[in-house]
């Protein structure tokens, strides 16, 4: 298995990433109101659910925002991000709550959470991406076991390009966000180029292990997920995911 994600763990990376590039993010007002979407269309109540990877907790967050009297489980394995998730959800639903530092990397992380399960839903951000395929498809196994019958599995995703050229147009697109991110934030001082040369020499840039998007769905399919569909693209991001059988 490839270590690379571990450059995840630092704390200067995770706080540089979640103070800029994630909130840089095209279409991220709009990612998130799909999911919310999707959620409200195909669960008619949410007790309970696991943000994978979480990061800063956004997509847990926005879930509590729409079912407060929820049970979330936020799990991520760089302590600094589970810190920044605590940060900005828990004073507000602080009883609801259970925040986990596991590395989902390895199989014995189910242990970890088997006594909240089955959850209703399972959300998962720009996270997956960094575990080999084989990987992958584990994982993918392993939240199809913990979801409920009639579950609902979303994965807001960085995918593999079709092309070099669908590589380029995302990576222009990721540029100009950026740069428009941190001249709204005041941040003038920093030209297009030296964000355009910081983001292709970023130290996160070798842990991604990108696949497309629709041998993803296939994967979904072949364990067992119903009603799978890539909901929404955008050059290298999709959101895509599937619901568990009812019984």
């Amino acid at each position: 298995m490839s270590q690379n994600y571990q450059v995840w763990t630092k704390a200067d990376l995770a706080q540089k990433y979640l103070s800029g590039v994630r909130s840089a993010i095209p279409l991220a007002t709009e990612q998130i109101e799909i999911i919310l979407r999707i959620i409200q269309g195909t669960r008619p109540q949410v007790n309970n659910f696991l943000d994978l990877g979480c990061g800063d907790g956004i997509l847990g967050q926005a879930i509590l925002s729409q079912y407060p009297n929820s049970q979330g489980v936020f799990l991520d394995f760089s302590e600094a991000m589970i810190e920044a998730a605590k940060s900005k959800v828990a004073d507000d639903y602080q009883a609801n709550l259970e925040f986990i530092n596991q590395d989902y990397g390895l199989p014995e992380w189910v242990n970890k959470i088997q006594g909240k399960a089955p959850f209703d839903v399972v959300v998962s951000g720009f996270s997956i991406h960094h575990q080999p395929d084989i990987r992958k498809q584990e994982i993918y196994q392993e939240i199809y076991q913990l979801l409920k019958p009639g579950g609902l599995f979303l994965n807001l995703e960085h995918v593999a390009p079709p092309s070099k050229l669908i590589e380029q147009l995302f990576d222009e697109l990721f540029v100009d966000s950026l740069y428009a991110f941190h001249q709204n934030q005041g941040n003038k001082n920093q030209s297009r180029e030296e964000i355009n040369q910081q983001y292709y020499s970023r130290p996160d840039k070798e842990a991604n292990i990108l696949a497309p998007v629709e041998t993803q769905c296939d994967w979904l399919r072949k364990i067992g997920f119903i009603h799978v569909d890539c909901f929404m693209k955008l050059f290298e991001i999709a959101l895509f995911g599937g619901i568990k059988p009812e019984v």
